[in-house]
């Protein structure tokens, strides 16, 4: 009998609900960030995905990293901002963040990238049968606009398409 395939976005959304039950299986916060964020936050499934973008505390950093080493992931460090993983042909990247002496949330790495008050709220969000916290829909917003003035690089067609979307969703917030 022939293994059943699965989409890509089906893969996602496995990895998700599998990195969320990690993550409350070892009572670290977690966010979603990115596409992802937006379909949670929407509720639906709205594109197709390159990747799943996360953002936890860097006090987790290295217990998560031996989770999801003995989860079946490769890690693929990146920076003190970030590590990476894949699984099953599923790229997953997790930015770090951490408090500041000032109480302000910075990216590990780029205290200079002070993060809104607001921007890891507590709600949960839910698609699929999977129910999560995501990045506040400004903080999402803020971060495409750190991403073009930080690295200088212009935003892709999807990165301007996403922020008409994440516009939409703080308006009806509003």
């Amino acid at each position: 009998m022939d293994k059943m395939e699965f989409s890509t976005e089906e893969k996602q959304l496995k990895i998700i609900k599998e990195i969320n039950e990690i993550c409350l299986n070892h009572n670290f916060q977690l966010w979603l960030r990115g596409g992802w964020a937006i379909d949670f936050l929407l509720g639906k499934i709205t594109r197709s995905h390159s990747d799943v973008d996360l953002v936890t505390w860097i006090e987790y950093r290295e217990q998560l990293e031996q989770a999801m080493v003995n989860a079946g992931y490769k890690k693929i460090p990146v920076s003190a901002f970030q590590t990476d993983f894949l699984k099953n042909t599923i790229d997953v990247s997790f930015v770090f963040i951490r408090l500041s002496e000032e109480g302000d949330i910075t990216a590990n790495g780029f205290p200079d990238w002070i993060w809104r008050k607001d921007a890891l709220p507590t709600n949960k969000y839910n698609l699929q049968g999977i129910s999560i916290t995501v990045l506040n829909p400004q903080q999402l917003l803020d971060e495409k606009i750190v991403y073009e003035k930080g690295t200088g690089r212009k935003l892709r067609a999807k990165d301007i398409e996403s922020m008409k979307i994440i516009q939409g969703i703080i308006e009806t917030i509003r």
